[in-house]
């Protein structure tokens, strides 16, 4: 009878306490759910009122570094692109697409064995990137409404012409035909250049026009090379080697029909631009955002000392060049001059030359000839040089005494 009353207060007790056990574990439980929704609560009041400095934990985040290791390129060099540090360096090739779908069967299964033998001819990886952009026609826009303009401006002038001999009445029927259809042709042609313009403002005013173009990317790691090299020595390696494994490409696409050209660094600036501003490019081309100084972060005024320099450059160019019209000018004055002397007593040095000659050639004129020529040469000179005492105020007499000694002093000199 005593056993199974203790067995009974046994199971008693083992009941009562698992039953405080499960109370004790279901006041913790609400003790810490309780504190738990306390606490986040405390934590985001202090986020609520704390709103500045996570603004700045999350501008720290932002740094220079992080924003080229999103945009994954430094720079543009000698037409590649620069990555991680310099130690990759990229080459790009655009390619033309070819009208597979609009070929021949011997055509296509000629470009499949082309582009077979290209991949075959690879020895290096390559990247094929494709990018599609909107397409803008704001420059053909502009460039047909200068044409358009020209062929305008020669039509009016054909029309006065045609005009201007239609009233003369001095033309025949043919010539006027012949006009009059000059004058239609280029009507013709001034009509149908506006509606290409009025089309193609409609066409561009279509969003969901797009172009593709295709590019192969060549990469050059500088790992690859081995060695201890300065920069310059790097980058003239990289370019070299980009350049060949670029060229040897071009070449084996040519083989498929495929047109590739290396891109230049301008180009290759376009390209990232497309790609990191695809909404701005749309209205903003890359050659814009250059000319308006996009690229500029800040600017600064040139040094007081610099700018003194400069002008007093140009007032020594400017003093320089009214030196030389001046000196030109006087050069030109003295070659006047001396022309107009030579008009003046041109008759006198025909004589004087006249005399030389005479002289030189004695011995194959004969003495008595060239003697007389000379004196006869003289005596046509006596006329003027007469005149020309008389009116300085001498009289005949002077002239014949002024004639005599000529004469004596030239048969002395025989």
């Amino acid at each position: 009878m005593n056993n199974p009353d203790q067995l009974t207060n046994i199971l008693i007790m083992v009941l009562i306490g698992m039953i405080l056990l499960l109370m004790v574990l279901a006041i913790t439980y609400v003790f810490i759910r309780f504190f738990g929704k306390k606490k986040n609560k405390s934590e985001n009041m202090i986020k609520e009122k704390t709103p500045v400095s996570d603004a700045k934990n999350i501008a720290i985040e932002y740094t220079k570094d992080s924003i080229f290791k999103f945009m994954d390129f430094e720079k543009i060099e000698d037409n590649m692109i620069v990555q991680k540090n310099g130690k990759k360096y990229l080459m790009a090739i655009e390619c033309q697409g070819v009208n597979y779908d609009l070929m021949a069967e011997a055509e296509k299964v000629a470009v499949e064995e082309g582009f077979l033998q290209f991949l075959n001819t690879l020895r290096h990886p390559i990247q094929i990137y494709v990018q599609t952009r909107t397409v803008n026609l704001s420059d053909s826009i502009e460039a047909y409404k200068k044409r358009v303009e020209e062929i305008g401006i020669e039509l009016e002038k054909k029309r006065n012409v045609y005009l201007k001999k239609l009233q003369s009445g001095q033309y025949s029927n043919e010539q006027l035909n012949k006009e009059f259809y000059e004058v239609t042709k280029q009507t013709n042609l001034y009509e149908y250049g506006k509606d290409i313009i009025a089309n193609t403002e409609k066409m561009s005013l279509n969003k969901s026009v797009l172009n593709r173009k295709y590019y192969i990317i060549v990469p050059y790691f500088v790992e690859d090379l081995g060695g201890a090299f300065d920069k310059e020595e790097i980058r003239n390696i990289a370019f070299s080697e980009l350049y060949m494994k670029a060229q040897s490409i071009v070449m084996a696409l040519a083989s498929c029909n495929v047109i590739g050209k290396i891109m230049d660094s301008n180009q290759l600036a376009d390209l990232l631009y497309v790609a990191y501003n695809r909404d701005e490019a749309e209205v903003f081309s890359v050659d814009k955002a250059v000319r308006a100084g996009y690229e500029e972060l800040y600017t600064t005024a040139p040094d007081v000392l610099d700018k003194e320099m400069k002008i007093l450059d140009e007032e020594i160019e400017r003093k320089a060049l009214v030196m030389v019209n001046d000196k030109v000018r006087q050069v030109r004055n003295k070659k006047q001059q001396e022309i107009e002397e030579k008009r003046i007593n041109f008759g006198d040095l025909i004589r004087e030359r006249a005399e030389f000659i005479l002289k030189q050639n004695q011995n194959y004129i004969g003495k008595e000839d060239s003697e007389a020529a000379i004196k006869e040469i003289q005596e046509e000179k006596e006329p003027k040089r007469k005149k020309q005492v008389t009116k300085e105020g001498g009289s005949e007499d002077v002239a014949k005494q002024a004639k005599k000694t000529r004469r004596k002093s030239a048969n002395s000199k025989k």
